[in-house]
């Protein structure tokens, strides 16, 4: 039985090279004509697709808060059916997370630098969506960690979102070592992260902060 992936739509293959493209070259830095040369067809033939440029950065924004939440619960679903302790789920969300951080940089960039650009409805949705998926993290964490306070468990969810997206920072192409080397490095720093946050006595930090960041992409 072949396991191969089924070749992207013309769809994908649009929005894959717009974030490419938006990434590099920022978004009022990149033509429709461009995006559509990239994929092998005229600029025109993008708004059988598109509505325009907006519509392709929200698709690509909103789209990757949503594939990291159903991820994240797939995860943590695919774990309670199958009896995993605490540890072994906070292990799949990294896992998951990782694989985003070193497949999809372009998008970190971009929601680095372009997410103040979509509608008021598009960022408000990613914001939720982002929500959602750091509260995910929170409730696994803090299993692992029973005596963490919420506010340092969220904080803690941030700092290793930071730590994991910073790698369209790490260097040039190839300048890394392999994937397999940098996933568990990755992996190795976040649960490192985590394991910092109790106190030099042993205990954990009883921090009174109730902020709550939404940024679920922060870096």
């Amino acid at each position: 039985m072949s396991t191969q992936a089924p070749a992207p739509t013309r769809r994908e293959q649009i929005l894959k090279e717009a974030a490419r493209l938006f990434a590099e070259r920022g978004f009022h830095g990149v033509g429709v004509d461009e995006i559509g040369a990239a994929v092998g067809i005229s600029g025109p033939g993008l708004y059988r697709h598109f509505a325009g440029k907006e519509a392709m950065l929200a698709e690509l924004l909103v789209g990757i808060s949503g594939r990291l939440l159903t991820g994240g619960k797939r995860r943590t679903a695919e774990a309670a059916q199958a009896g995993d302790a605490p540890a072994v789920v906070l292990d799949s969300l990294i896992e998951g997370h990782i694989d985003f951080a070193l497949d999809d940089r372009p998008l970190i960039i971009l929601h680095d630098r372009e997410l103040d650009r979509l509608r008021d409805t598009d960022r408000k949705l990613v914001r939720s969506l982002q929500r959602q998926y750091v509260e995910l993290w929170v409730e696994v964490v803090r299993q692992v960690y029973p005596g963490l306070v919420e506010a340092d468990a969220r904080a803690c969810v941030h700092a290793v979102f930071g730590l994991l997206n910073s790698t369209p920072h790490l260097g040039r192409p190839g300048a890394l070592p392999g994937r397999e080397a940098t996933a568990a490095l990755l992996h190795r720093l976040a649960l490192g992260a985590f394991g910092a946050a109790h106190a030099p006595d042993g205990g954990a930090h009883t921090s009174d902060s109730s902020a709550h960041p939404s940024d679920a992409l922060d870096r």
